[in-house]
């Protein structure tokens, strides 16, 4: 049996244990799938050291960019990014770092943008926002972040952005955890009011479907998204790059 697994904290809703689960079952593979929770990212190196059968993982919040010390080698791209969401183990027990989240954020957004999406709003800054930003780059469409606190690089704190900022920037993307069950009655602490039928407001969150702030801009008038199809498709550029390696 071949264990593949995810690293983070507090990850007993993991959408990956069940997906990968129930996919190697259907494809009737000798693989297996479970959580590591770390309640540090220092537990990391002893959970290899002492399990070399583990031969993938996949990485979550918190500890997208804190695993980067742990691996002897980033892929090109993870090293632009400056974070890692997919792990190898190589039979030699070297660790190389993979970002899929790049992939599966353009795959899923691809299909709601339209002529008039220009400049995005990125809403917090930890690792997975840089994928995020990478993606946007590609794209060509300018971005900007906002943050609790002033940063560099952080045009808006969430206290001096307006209503007026808002209209200006016709995508809105949630990288924060606000709203992931069971604190589904919190949201982003953004002007509302400034989105428009002209607006798309993609949410990395899967669970709720559909998160307070998503519901919000619905009800002005937005295109949403979750994140969920996002997660099918860097699920699946994981396991092609777990198997490229076996």
């Amino acid at each position: 049996m071949i264990r593949l697994g995810l690293i983070g904290k507090d990850i007993s809703y993991s959408f990956s244990k069940t997906y990968f689960t129930e996919k190697f079952r259907a494809e009737k593979r000798p693989f297996s799938y479970e959580n590591f929770d770390l309640k540090d990212i220092s537990e990391f190196k002893p959970l290899v050291d002492d399990h070399n059968d583990i031969l993938g993982f996949n990485v979550t919040i918190p500890y997208k960019e804190a695993i980067i010390p742990y691996l002897d080698k980033l892929d090109a791209k993870a090293k632009k990014i400056g974070a890692v969401n997919t792990i190898t183990v190589a039979f030699s027990g070297k660790l190389k770092g993979y970002n899929t989240d790049c992939y599966g954020f353009k795959k899923s957004i691809k299909p709601f943008l339209k002529s008039h999406h220009k400049k995005a709003l990125i809403l917090g800054t930890g690792g997975a926002s840089k994928a995020i930003a990478y993606t946007l780059k590609k794209l060509k469409i300018d971005f900007d972040y906002v943050s609790r606190t002033p940063k560099p690089k952080v045009k808006f704190t969430y206290e001096s952005l307006s209503v007026e900022d808002i209209k200006v920037y016709q995508i809105i993307i949630n990288s924060t955890p606000l709203g992931t069950f069971p604190d589904v009655n919190s949201c982003p602490d953004i002007p509302y009011d400034g989105i428009t039928e002209q607006h798309l407001l993609y949410d990395l969150i899967y669970n709720p479907e559909e998160t307070k702030f998503l519901k919000t801009g619905k009800a002005q008038g937005a295109a949403i998204s979750n994140g969920y199809q996002m997660l099918i498709y860097q699920a699946e550029k994981a396991w092609r790059i777990w198997n490229a390696t076996l």
